[in-house]
């Protein structure tokens, strides 16, 4: 079977059970804070799991695109050096939501391996939670049983806590879990040593294909296990292991998962897969690492240098040394790889064909950046190297080490490769010291420690925010939170005007209040897709009822910059093309921020156009048209436009204003006149592709206005009020580069006379021409003085300057290439000088430079500079 057919045969198998199959959700999430990236199939429905959302279906399979790269699930090492570790990965999965647990879960796994798809029952093994005495858990007997209608029990294994008891982080849901491995050693092999054990001790051929978890516990925040009201069947199946347990292969990368992408990878680099295990550990890694960057492009997470964008811009670069060092690619070539990537993957991906263009020239751009990067950290670790071996040492500093990884992004391995080759090391524990202080800086920046809910009522939230600014509202449940030593505390209410930050829009703030008191409400953020709203303090009486108090104001401005952006987005495309695609916004009371896809600058003739549409439709003052949890195929027959990177219901909410129809969950004005006016304040590139427009609306436009035009008054006035103020100015402006002409030539001739003095007044010393000065002449002379005089007197030059400027003293030192031969260096005798004006300094042999703080030292240290060098 290929990889294809393995994918929709598992789909096709749990649909005949029943289930629903949904589509993947993006690899990148954007309203969960625990999260950066979709590790595991459950990710999308921790709000189910969590009780914070009903389960539309109760039975649920798909393929969802995984990555594994930072947290405590950290497999970027491995990749590319064992047959079975990825960064990107899908997972095949079955769930359950309160409906059938161990006993199906069970029988089902059985019958898709063995009977659907046919693989070999002898080579099959479970384990099985062995149970924990300090927590109270019993050996999974139940597990057990329904095994062993399947397995003799001698392949039945019991597994302890950390690889059969699954935990969603430090609390939250959890349980025990059954993992099914697969041992696809040969036959002499197997008969060798028994699979048995080799089971989860990472043998490269017994491997674990699929993980049945039955959650049926809730971690609380003092360790303690409280039952789950709904037990949840959550199962992960690792679709490359099978692809390779089904095509016969001993490892994921000769799978048509793999092998495509490494052929290509291979006749780029003109060399042969399988032949050299170094040259295969850096095929793999680019072919893995492609893979994770594409689709994470797709998206919507471009590299960068913080938190998601980061990663993957590590990953690139990780793929991109590999290819520099192991495969002689000293030129972007990953980009080239994506037709053949959009190949295999594309019909269960289409995000990836849809998004072709902007993947590839993000790409090719970090590719050709990086390259760049290389070439100036081999230079800064060349010169460290000289600087090291001029002390006597062969191992350079472990702070030097981090400097280039963490500074100039310069890989630690390749590092340690030319140091290996000129006989040098790095100090490795040094480095390992660096990070780790980055790491705790990182962790005490971020740590937040977080309390168990304390539930006050029972109930569930509903969103009114659309509808009403004020509401009666209840407190269902509360936590607390301390980070960064202050305590905040998190609110969960039965119904909230409060929108909650999400979809590049902020969070609301405003009020709780009543007779009693009045709570503030800082913040209002989407956690596992409830609204929290954060405090610094709580109410005295939890159970009162309050009145919930928007700000109105904020709601208001936010409103409309939200809806201006809906706006941009539509008139960027009438103006600029149909490529347009939003790629990320922010929506606050100031300002908004608005991402899209355009491979140029935006000229000012285009701003210009795009404004007067813009404010057209302001003051057309459209009425907003709103579609609410209407059917996600009508929202898109009504020609909706969606965002990639999103995960959308299969009920959602549509915003129109006349031609402008998107998808969106925020605020939104009345009607387009509320936003007042409209005005671009910038425009630029920020990734290859991607183009960044901040813009104000409103009474922002307004004060702008009046700024502009107390400036052009405060310029007339310093020009007598012309009317014509641009040919004033420009007038202005060509008598002043005149003038400066003028004072340039007369500065020339002022240089001349000053070296011609200078000569005339120079001492020789046994057969050294000695020239010396001090004077209150600018730096730049002295330094263009110097220069003339090496140029004219070419032998047994010495010229030595003290020089005041703006109260520094400054030291000048020029020597002809004699004088450097005879062993003097113009670096070493400023370097010791310039400690008499209590500053430092130094250069090149013929020419240093050196400058200080104490100007009464300056006859003194032009003395010195001339005993240092021994002419007499």
């Amino acid at each position: 079977m290929t990889a294809k057919e393995i994918r929709e045969s598992f789909k096709e198998f749990f649909e005949s059970k029943g289930h629903q199959i949904v589509p993947s959700a993006p690899m990148v999430i954007k309203d969960d804070p625990t999260l950066m990236f979709t590790n595991a199939g459950m990710n999308q429905f921790k709000d189910i799991i969590l009780g914070n959302k009903p389960a539309k279906y109760k039975r649920v399979a798909d393929s969802q695109k995984c990555l594994r790269v930072s947290g405590k699930h950290n497999d970027l090492e491995e990749v590319g050096h064992d047959t079975y570790h990825h960064t990107m990965f899908e997972m095949l999965g079955n769930w359950s939501f309160g409906d059938y647990f161990k006993k199906e879960a069970i029988e089902w796994a059985w019958e898709y391996l063995v009977d659907v798809l046919q693989l070999d029952s002898n080579r099959l093994y479970a384990t099985i939670f062995e149970g924990s005495p300090e927590e109270g858990l019993d050996r999974d007997e139940e597990a057990f049983s329904f095994w062993e209608k399947h397995l003799p029990k001698e392949r039945i294994i019991n597994g302890n806590k950390h690889d059969n008891f699954w935990e969603m982080g430090d609390t939250g849901p959890c349980g025990p879990c059954s993992e099914i491995h697969i041992d696809l050693r040969s036959e002499a092999e197997r008969k060798a040593v028994d699979g048995r054990s080799l089971v989860n001790h990472d043998h490269p051929q017994v491997i674990e294909i699929w993980n049945l978890v039955f959650m049926q516990f809730n971690r609380k925040a003092d360790g303690t296990l409280v039952d789950l009201p709904h037990k949840v069947i959550d199962t992960g199946m690792g679709f490359e292991r099978l692809c390779m347990a089904l095509q016969g292969k001993i490892s994921n990368y000769d799978t048509d998962v793999f092998q495509p992408l490494i052929q290509k990878i291979a006749s780029l680099a003109n060399v042969k897969y399988g032949e050299s295990k170094e040259l295969d550990i850096a095929m793999r890694v680019i072919a893995d690492h492609i893979r994770t960057i594409a689709f994470s492009i797709a998206d919507g997470q471009l590299p960068s240098n913080a938190k998601a964008g980061y990663v993957i811009r590590r990953i690139l670069r990780r793929a991109v040394r590999y290819g520099y060092t192991f495969l002689n690619q000293k030129g972007a070539f990953m980009y080239k790889l994506l037709p053949v990537l959009n190949e295999s993957m594309g019909d269960a991906y289409p995000e990836l064909i849809a998004q072709k263009v902007l993947i590839e020239k993000v790409i090719k751009e970090e590719e050709e950046s990086f390259l760049h990067t290389l070439e100036t950290g081999i230079h800064l670790l060349e010169n460290t190297m000289d600087e090291t071996r001029k002390q006597g040492k062969t191992e350079i500093s472990g702070k030097e080490t981090f400097t280039l990884y963490d500074t100039y992004g310069f890989p630690l391995d390749l590092t340690e490769l030319i140091l290996r080759e000129h006989g040098m090391t790095a100090d490795l524990e040094g480095f390992n010291a660096e990070m780790q202080k980055q790491k705790d800086r990182a962790r005490n920046a971020a740590s937040i420690e977080t309390s168990d809910w304390v539930t006050v009522k029972e109930g569930t939230t509903e969103f009114i925010g659309y509808d009403y600014t004020e509401y009666e509202v209840s407190i269902l449940r509360y936590r607390k939170i301390t980070q960064k030593k202050k305590t905040y505390f998190q609110l969960v209410l039965d119904k909230t005007p409060f929108y909650a930050e999400s979809g590049g829009q902020v969070g609301d703030t405003g009020v709780l209040v009543n007779d009693n008191e009045t709570i503030d409400i800082i913040d209002t953020k989407k956690e596992n897709n409830l609204p929290i709203h954060i405090t610094t303090k709580l109410p005295t009486d939890l159970e009162a009822t309050f009145m919930a108090c928007v700000d109105r104001e904020k709601r208001a401005a936010c409103a409309a910059n939200h809806s201006a952006t809906h706006l941009l987005d539509q008139a960027l495309r009438e103006v600029l093309g149909s490529h347009v695609e939003q790629k990320g916004s922010l929506v606050t009371p100031e300002t908004l921020r608005f991402d899209f896809s355009h491979f140029q600058k935006v000229t000012d003739e285009e701003i210009r156009q795009v404004e007067q549409i813009i404010n057209e439709r302001i003051r057309q003052n459209i009425s907003l048209t709103e579609y609410r949890s209407i059917p996600i195929q009508e929202a898109r027959d009504l020609g909706a436009i969606a965002l990639f990177g999103e995960k959308y219901g299969e009920e959602v909410r549509v915003v129109q204003f006349d031609e402008s129809i998107e998808f969106c969950g925020g605020t939104h004005v009345p009607a387009t006149g509320s936003i007042g006016m409209f005005k671009i304040i910038s425009e630029g590139s920020i990734a290859s592709g991607i183009r960044r427009i901040e813009a104000w609306t409103g009474e922002k436009v307004e004060q702008l206005v009046y700024e502009v035009e107390d400036t052009l008054k405060d310029l007339r006035s310093l020009f007598n009020n012309t009317p014509d103020l641009v040919s004033t100015i420009t007038k202005f402006i060509v008598e002043n580069t005149e003038l400066k002409n003028q004072v340039e030539d007369y500065m020339k001739e002022k240089e001349a006379s000053i070296k011609e003095r200078l000569l005339q007044n120079a001492e020789v010393i046994n057969g050294v021409k000695v020239i010396q000065t001090v004077s209150n002449l600018p730096a730049h002379i002295v330094k263009n003085i110097a220069f003339q005089l090496r140029g004219e007197v070419t032998e047994n030059l010495f010229f030595v300057a003290g020089s005041i400027e703006k109260g520094k003293p400054m030291l000048t030192v020029m020597l002809s290439d004699d004088l450097i031969e005879r062993g003097l260096k113009a670096g070493d005798l400023v370097r010791q000088a310039a400690k008499l004006i209590q500053g430092g300094g130094g250069g090149q042999p013929h020419f240093a430079t050196a400058g200080g703080k104490n100007p009464d030292g300056l006859h003194a240290a032009v003395e010195s500079i001339i005993e240092s060098a021994n002419l007499r």
